[in-house]
């Protein structure tokens, strides 16, 4: 039930056959939480992902047992009783060096899911993790800044979420926002490595990017240091990824009306089609995503966090079952 349900929400059904050929590893921090064991139980009934859950094992078996799911074929690991825990820590220690971490330090950092969790995923027991249900984003992100690190060429971790709409052509429109969770006020560089892993993204998910550089301003209808920074991020862009469509800067009308960029940007070829938006700041993106998500009837996934050597992701402290369902997918998918 719930892989046909993902498939009618995303379309993304080519994601699931991906990985029941390859079929993933994926930690979940938070291994007693009910979201969690009943996502794990419609993972482990579609055979196309492996939990690994966190916590004491005789407390997961109970809450399972207890809400009624089936978590045969997980694997649950207890932190506090690792047989290969020794090894972690001199790992952790080593990544950690520069710092001065010591083993007495080390230890009782490592008890902790989130860093647990990552360290597994660095040391190949898993392929990916997934946490949130009870963390903070940013107990996520710090562990997988610290262990993981980003990609080489990558200077930081940003993140997007993807929109899903069914259209009257029943067809699902599928649309790309960045940044809206992690960097506060990027940089016109950092607005150039966001456009890059948000497009890659993308086309995971069937997406064949066009990507606006979003302001109050297009081309130049504006001025102020805010509408510089996305027109200079939108050149530098360009100038990076010469086959992949941008523009800006643009409002957001321009961006996705045909007629009004027709009005305002008649020769670009991005603007009234755009379906991949990067925003000038935190504040622009949260509130965008969030108005397109409460009144525009869109689904929202994510945030997924990009830039990272091992596929990371976080979630809302209010997820339900079927969000942890389909994030565990799309992080899997992404790793």
């Amino acid at each position: 039930m719930a892989e046909r349900q993902v498939n009618l929400m995303f379309g993304f059904g080519s994601m699931i056959q991906k990985l029941k050929k390859d079929p993933k590893k994926i930690v979940f921090t938070e291994g007693s939480d009910p979201r969690i064991l009943e996502a794990s139980s419609r993972l482990l009934a579609s055979s196309f992902l492996v939990p690994i859950l966190l916590g004491k094992r005789d407390e997961v078996e109970a809450a399972a047992e207890e809400a009624g799911y089936n978590i045969r074929g997980a694997q649950v690991i207890d932190p506090e009783d690792y047989d290969r825990f020794d090894e972690m820590v001199d790992l952790f220690c080593e990544i950690r060096k520069s710092k001065g971490m010591t083993k007495e330090q080390a230890e009782p950092i490592l008890r902790r899911g989130n860093y647990f969790g990552t360290m597994l995923v660095k040391m190949g027991v898993a392929d990916c993790l997934l946490g949130g249900a009870t963390y903070s984003t940013a107990d996520t992100v710090r562990p997988a800044l610290q262990i993981i690190k980003t990609k080489p060429g990558n200077s930081i971790v940003s993140s997007c979420f993807i929109l899903v709409r069914p259209s009257a052509t029943g067809e699902n429109e599928v649309l790309a926002m960045a940044d809206c969770a992690i960097n506060l006020y990027p940089t016109e560089d950092e607005l150039v490595e966001i456009c890059g892993e948000t497009a890659q993204c993308a086309r995971v998910f069937g997406v064949d990017p066009k990507v606006a550089f979003l302001s109050y301003s297009t081309f130049g209808s504006g001025k102020g240091d805010d509408v510089d920074k996305m027109r200079n991020a939108a050149k530098k862009a360009k100038e990076k990824y010469p086959d992949l469509p941008i523009e800006g800067e643009l409002q957001f009308d321009a961006a996705v009306s045909p007629r009004v960029a027709r009005t305002k940007c008649p020769d670009s070829e991005v603007a009234g089609h755009a379906n991949t938006f990067i925003f000038p700041d935190i504040n622009a993106g949260n509130i965008g995503y969030k108005i397109a998500q409460r009144m525009g009837n869109f689904e929202a996934y994510g945030p997924i966090l990009l830039g990272m050597n091992a596929q990371i992701n976080d979630l809302s402290r209010g997820c339900n079952a079927l969000e942890v369902y389909s994030m565990a997918i799309i992080t899997a998918s992404l790793s």
